[in-house]
């Protein structure tokens, strides 16, 4: 079951929402104050908050700054403030999300799944990382590792690896690479990418025709084997 703790002061409105949300496998525990709120993060366990704007005692905009410097828990801002200042303010505090009330407790529910399959599938892609025996990504000296090595890869080499990393054991297109990787001009032709894979191979020592690290796919692309 998914357990989310709501932060909202407007208590007939959270028991309504906690009785729906509970008809979807979702248990809510509900706290009318932001500063009891931050104290059953410290102590209890959660996978998401849904957190209201208009509280007593501390902005609710406050509290999901102080949430996003203690935890990378989801958070959906749930808020009769239509303003689309605080809704700017509060992604960029660290919100995943921003609920304008009145809404369809449906679209709470789906928006809660929504986040939490995304959240599943990138702790699902790190695990393929870690678990990558040979390759190792510093993403805060942008260095690639290969068995304990720094490979020394040109700017679109390193985007075109790091990409194939994060999208481990999936197949990736030529088009995916040329629209997501920085450092590939968005008129490059697919052909260009194929060059560029062949010098990551020649690196990495990776034999094109028995590939141990990066693999074709036919008419698809190419995939990283973790």
């Amino acid at each position: 079951m998914v357990k989310v703790l709501m932060i909202e002061d407007d208590e007939e409105l959270a028991e309504i929402l906690s009785e729906y949300l509970q008809r979807f496998n979702i248990e809510t525990v509900n706290v009318p104050d932001p500063f009891l709120g931050l104290s059953e993060l410290e102590t209890e366990s959660f996978d998401l908050v849904i957190l209201d704007l208009s509280l007593p005692g501390m902005d609710g905009l406050e509290v999901c700054e102080q949430i996003r410097r203690r935890s990378d828990i989801p958070i959906v801002i749930s808020s009769a403030r239509s303003d689309l200042t605080d809704k700017i303010v509060g992604l960029e505090k660290g919100a995943d999300d921003y609920l304008p009330k009145p809404y369809d407790p449906r679209e709470l529910v789906a928006r809660i799944k929504t986040i939490l399959r995304r959240i599943g599938r990138e702790n699902q892609r790190n695990d393929d990382e870690k678990s990558h025996a040979d390759l190792r990504i510093d993403n805060e000296t942008k260095m690639i590792y290969f068995k304990g090595e720094p490979l020394h890869l040109t700017a679109a080499e390193y985007g075109i690896l790091a990409y194939l990393l994060e999208h481990a054991n999936e197949v990736v297109s030529r088009e995916d690479l040329i629209y997501n990787v920085d450092a590939i001009h968005e008129e490059s032709s697919l052909k260009s990418i194929d060059v560029i894979i062949s010098r990551i191979r020649h690196k990495l020592g990776d034999n094109p025709k028995q590939p141990r690290y990066i693999r074709s796919v036919r008419g698809l692309g190419y995939r990283l084997i973790p």
